[in-house]
Order: C-alpha cells, then sequence, then structure tokens
C-alpha cells in the first residue's frame, strides 16, 4: 500500500524543491560580464538618427554608459526614466540600437525620454556580441580608457542610479 504512494510522494518533494527554489533565489550568483576590468570591444556602428552621431570606439577620453536598447524592448521601457535620471546628473550615455530602426526609435525616444548623446545602429547584434551581451538592455560604465568597470544585466533598478552615477563621478 506504502508503494503506491511512492511516486506521488517523491513528486511532490521535487515541486517543492522547485518552489523553495524560486522563491528565495538569494544565493543565486550574480551574472556579470567577464569584460568587467577588460578593455572593451572596438566598435564602429553608423548612426541610428540623423541628429547624432554614431559610436566610433567605447575609449572617448571620458567615463561614459553605454546602454544597449530597443524600441521594442517593454524593459527598456520601464528603465528609461533611470537613464533620464543618469543624464540629468551629468552622465553621458551612448546608446546602441539593436535590430531597430530609425522611425521607432525616434517614437521611442520622444514617448519615453532621449538621454542618448550618442546612438549607434546595430542591425545584426554585432555589438551585442562583442560585449558578450545576452540582450537587451544591457548597460556598462566604460572607463576614459575605453575600460569596462561595471555591467548591469537586465533593466536599471532604481538602486544602480546613484550607484552608477557615484562610479561614473569616481572615474571622472
Amino acid at each position: 500500500m506504502v508503494a503506491r504512494y511512492l511516486p506521488l510522494a517523491v513528486g511532490l518533494l521535487v515541486f517543492a524543491f522547485i518552489g523553495w527554489r524560486l522563491a528565495d533565489p538569494s544565493d543565486q550568483p550574480d551574472i556579470s560580464s567577464r569584460l568587467v576590468g577588460a578593455p572593451a570591444p572596438d566598435l564602429t556602428l553608423a548612426p541610428m538618427l540623423a541628429d547624432r552621431p554614431g559610436v566610433t570606439g567605447l575609449a572617448t577620453g571620458e567615463p561614459h554608459l553605454v546602454n544597449l536598447f530597443g524600441s521594442w524592448c517593454n524593459p527598456c521601457i520601464a528603465e528609461a526614466p533611470l537613464l533620464d535620471a543618469l543624464a540629468a546628473r551629468g552622465v553621458p550615455i551612448t546608446g546602441i540600437a539593436v535590430r531597430d530602426e530609425p522611425q521607432a526609435v525616434t517614437r521611442f525616444l520622444e514617448e519615453h525620454g532621449d538621454p542618448f548623446a550618442v546612438i549607434g545602429s546595430d542591425p545584426q547584434s554585432e555589438a551585442v556580441f562583442a560585449l558578450g551581451a545576452t540582450g537587451v538592455p544591457e548597460t556598462f560604465l566604460v572607463d576614459a580608457e575605453g575600460v569596462i568597470r561595471a555591467h548591469v544585466q537586465g533593466p536599471l533598478a532604481p538602486g544602480d542610479v546613484d550607484r552608477l552615477a557615484a562610479a561614473w563621478e569616481a572615474l571622472r
């Protein structure tokens, strides 16, 4: 009789374990780029929009953020006010529009804010792959010499604004 319920008991234990791990991911490793501390790849990207330059390398002589985004990306919409807050604090932000079109990017910037001084076009995700990113949005803090100093995978969170602004300020 007990053997009859053994598969059910084992199944319940497996589901309980999975539920517990999903509910408490506190010991999960922080996913960060292996490029942190290494020179950023040498990227040259055509301008996405006619009113500003594209990307001509990430060693710009001043620290800045590099943000991978897409007008089609819902998490990018969520992080847009945080990028605006960073830009308002004086942090220069280089945008890389991934697999996007100028009209869609223009509409995105009009609706959600425009913190970018530079926007490069990445139609084939070459910059995404070169930076080792997993998708959009992702943000990198790059120092004046082009070394990646910090990385945020996924959309920025409110706590990232102060942290990235302070890290940028320390690099100035």
